[in-house]
């Protein structure tokens, strides 16, 4: 059953409903459509005129008419249209019209002539000409006249001299060339020659007799070839030959002496006890046979136990040495280290480097004998031709236990001062009198600190325990 339908309203009706005598969906051919329905309400102009029907005496929407055919110009060819195109050589980039070239008329010449008789100017003109002209000479002149005055007219000028400049280096009575100045002339070349090789050291004048002291290093092949020639040099290159008074293979000390005494100029020896460390140093030796070299530093440390190599020689030394950082190479063994006030204090005798071999050069840690050492050694050779040195008789090495180092007793010899004290093998020395041992080394130099017929007490650990004995040196 269909549901009923609304009731529709009579102004619906006759907007949305079938107009009258229509009864299809169509109204029949031919026949007018009926007139819209006015519902009553007025549209407005503005839009009858934009949405209502076009008059029928106005033409409406139509296509135009067709004109004559006309060919369009062919379209240029372009070669980066067509990827098979060649290449060709195109137009200019800019294409200018070339400027008209116009022929210019030619320039009239202004002569003196028409200047002065045919009034081409102004008298007033050629005054200021004329006056402009003797200004500009005078003036040149002048240049020329002051520039006569300060240029030589030649190239050479016989009478020509530079003024004296007065000195600005002031050199005070402490300085290192005050110091070197007074020193280098004590101070010796050593050159040692067998065949066709030699060596070189250094050495200082010591006494006004001649005497020199030196390294026994240096002259060790003089003494142990009979075919070595030992020559001494001085600072003015005086050349004479030098004579082996001693030497001390244990110290590494040697004594040359020459018959030169005139001109000759002896060195002051110092007191090396009395030196701090951070003292003023200088340096004077021929380090690679530069003769009368002088470097500067300070004393880096003292009483350093440097066991010294032969290298080549007899020495075998362990020196109690004035620790130094002025330059030291080779060459220089034997020369002075001398203080700022140039007293001798030590002799150059080691240097410390990084190579296998002293020949690869200083690194600033060079050694010295302490001269006050060196001059005792000095007068027992000058005096009986050989040194005497204090020993207790035992051979050591170098051990720790953890908390205490020292040298350990390896073997003691019979008879010897550490035997009739009761030093046994095994005994570990801490001690030496006042010096104390921290190792084998610093046990020679802590002995040799004394002199023979000495005795002194030997502090020492046995078995954990700490004992000290008496100890008379006897001679080595």
């Amino acid at each position: 059953m269909s549901s009923p339908k609304p009731p529709i309203d009579p102004a619906t009706a006759a907007a949305f409903g079938r107009p009258g005598q229509v009864n299809g969906s169509f109204a029949p051919r031919g026949q007018r459509p009926p007139q819209p329905i006015s519902t009553g309400a007025v549209v407005p102009e503005m839009l009858v005129d934009a949405f209502g029907r076009p008059d029928p005496a106005t033409p409406g929407l139509r296509r135009p008419e067709p004109g004559p055919v006309v060919a369009e110009p062919a379209e240029p060819e372009d070669p980066w249209r067509d990827p098979q195109a060649g290449v060709t050589l195109g137009p200019p980039a800019l294409d200018r019209p070339e400027p008209e070239h116009r022929e210019r008329p030619p320039v009239q010449r202004f002569t003196l002539r028409q200047a002065l008789f045919d009034h081409r100017l102004r008298p007033s003109a050629l005054v200021s000409l004329a006056v402009g002209a003797l200004v500009v000479g005078a003036i040149g002149g002048l240049i020329v006249a002051l520039l006569g005055r300060a240029v030589p007219i030649s190239a050479t000028d016989p009478e020509y001299t530079l003024s004296q400049v007065s000195p600005a280096i002031a050199r005070e009575p402490g300085s290192v060339a005050a110091v070197a100045g007074k020193v280098v002339p004590a101070v010796v070349s050593l050159e040692v020659r067998t065949g066709d090789t030699g060596d070189t050291g250094s050495g200082v004048v010591i006494d006004p007799q001649g005497h020199i002291l030196t390294n026994n290093h240096v002259v060790s092949l003089a003494a142990t070839d009979k075919d070595a020639v030992l020559s001494v040099v001085f600072s003015d290159g005086t050349r004479v030959p030098g004579t082996i008074v001693g030497r001390d293979p244990q110290s590494d000390l040697a004594v040359v002496q020459v018959d030169k005494t005139e001109n000759m100029t002896v060195a002051q020896l110092g007191n090396s006890d009395t030196l701090a460390v951070g003292d003023t140093v200088i340096a004077i030796g021929s380090p690679l046979g530069l003769q009368g070299t002088v470097t500067t530093g300070i004393v880096s440390a003292k009483n350093r136990p440097v066991r010294l190599s032969g290298e080549g020689t007899d020495t075998n030394a362990v020196i109690d040495a004035l620790q130094t950082d002025a330059a030291v190479n080779p060459g220089n063994s034997g020369g002075p280290l001398v203080d700022a006030a140039g007293a001798v204090i030590g002799i150059n005798t080691a240097i410390r480097t990084l190579g296998d071999s002293a020949a690869s050069g200083s690194i600033g840690l060079g050694f010295a004998i302490p001269i006050n050492d060196a001059k005792a050694t000095a007068e027992q050779i000058i005096r009986t031709g050989k040194v005497v040195h204090p020993t207790i008789g035992v051979n050591a090495r170098s051990a720790t236990d953890g908390t205490t180092d020292g040298a350990q007793v390896q073997n003691v010899q019979d008879g010897s001062a550490a035997a009739k004290a009761g030093i046994v093998e095994g005994d570990v020395i801490t001690k030496v009198g006042d010096r104390a041992v921290g190792n084998a080394d610093e046990l020679v130099v802590a002995v040799q600190e004394h002199q023979v017929g000495e005795s002194v007490p030997v502090v020492l650990k046995r078995g954990g325990k700490n004992l000290t004995v008496t100890v008379t040196l006897t001679a080595g």
